[in-house]
């Protein structure tokens, strides 16, 4: 675990402490629960994003992907009627089929990253809003008194997605946490033990330098948006089955601030080059924790936005500070030698 990990690791430990200590129902189980299954959801799209920005790219359109596979999911389900492993098939392809867009527009067409992502967070929200007319749909889950097709099927589906695992009599760990658990072990071994992973390091740190040694800076930047979009695919049916009704004109909303705060507040640096999976999915829970924390301690709502920025703000600039004294340090030992 490096220093900004144990860092953010601190802040999360901190603010839980104290939190606890002024009001006591927050360790109650439901609360662990509830907090545990959000931190999860939003540590997924963190996840994603962190590929991208250790590559020193950017994806501002996470949120909006999340929205439009939560819609097209449910609309396939519960309007046409589609078959749910099909239905899932299709919204992960989908997915994967955005960020492979986006790779292409920014490699190949030499459109900054910026404009790209932007332009999709624009563009899928009105499809989502379009496919629907902008009518909020109901849960995944189905009615048994609807004569739902495949609604067995629906149901079950929705006990691994949105479902829970009983650990004590009073304590149920949300599902959404093994798929976390699973992606985040997945996408550290992919970064920290495979070539491409490292191709990934080299090409944030040193784009021309990466290239000139040999490797296809072009395809693997087109590789982190893929993994980025389909880690929003994730994310978006994980929330499909959790939210009890699918908003196109919300659902997703603000995501990718979440998401690009976690990346960044975990570790990993807008110039590319550097980033650690677990450091991200922690302060994804700092995020929520915060939010939570909030609620809680009774603080209005408005100030959510506000102290948020301000710990992302402080842990921005502990880090840089961190950083330019370990450099100061080694400079004046390389001096001595």
């Amino acid at each position: 675990m490096n220093k900004n990990t144990l860092g953010i690791f601190g802040l999360l430990v901190a603010i839980f402490a104290i939190t606890a200590l002024l009001n006591d129902k927050f360790i109650s189980a439901y609360n662990m629960q509830n907090l545990i299954k959000w931190s999860s959801l939003y540590a997924v799209m963190s996840i994603g994003v962190a590929f991208v920005i250790i590559t020193g790219g950017i994806d501002l359109s996470i949120g909006s992907v999340v929205g439009l596979v939560a819609v097209v999911l449910a609309y396939q389900l519960k309007v046409k009627g589609i078959d749910p492993g099909q239905a899932i098939i299709t919204t992960m392809c989908m997915s994967l089929l955005i960020g492979l867009i986006h790779g292409l527009l920014i490699t190949k067409a030499k459109i900054q990253p910026f404009v790209v992502t932007l332009c999709g967070l624009l563009i899928y929200r009105s499809l989502g809003r379009w496919l629907t007319d902008n009518q909020s749909l109901g849960p995944v889950p189905l009615e048994d008194d609807k004569g739902y097709a495949n609604i067995d099927t629906i149901n079950s589906l929705d006990q691994i997605f949105s479902g829970k695992i009983a650990i004590t009599d009073s304590f149920n760990l949300p599902t959404p946490a093994l798929f976390l658990l699973a992606l985040g072990i997945a996408a550290a071994l992919f970064l920290n033990r495979t070539i491409w992973g490292r191709y990934l390091f080299a090409l944030g740190n040193n784009e021309d330098g990466a290239r000139y040694s040999g490797i296809n800076t072009d395809n693997m930047k087109i590789i982190a948006y893929v993994i980025c979009s389909f880690m929003a695919g994730i994310a978006g049916i994980l929330f499909a089955f959790e939210l009890d009704s699918v908003q196109p004109a919300q659902t997703g909303e603000f995501y990718e601030l979440y998401a690009i705060a976690a990346a960044v507040l975990g570790g990993c640096s807008l110039r590319g080059g550097v980033g650690s999976i677990l450091g991200v999915v922690i302060a994804a829970a700092v995020i929520r924790l915060i939010y939570n924390s909030i609620n809680m301690l009774g603080i209005s709502t408005h100030l959510e936005f506000g102290i948020l920025g301000i710990v992302i703000l402080l842990g921005v600039m502990a880090d840089e500070f961190l950083k330019r004294y370990s450099a100061q340090r080694a400079a004046a030992k390389q001096k001595e030698s």
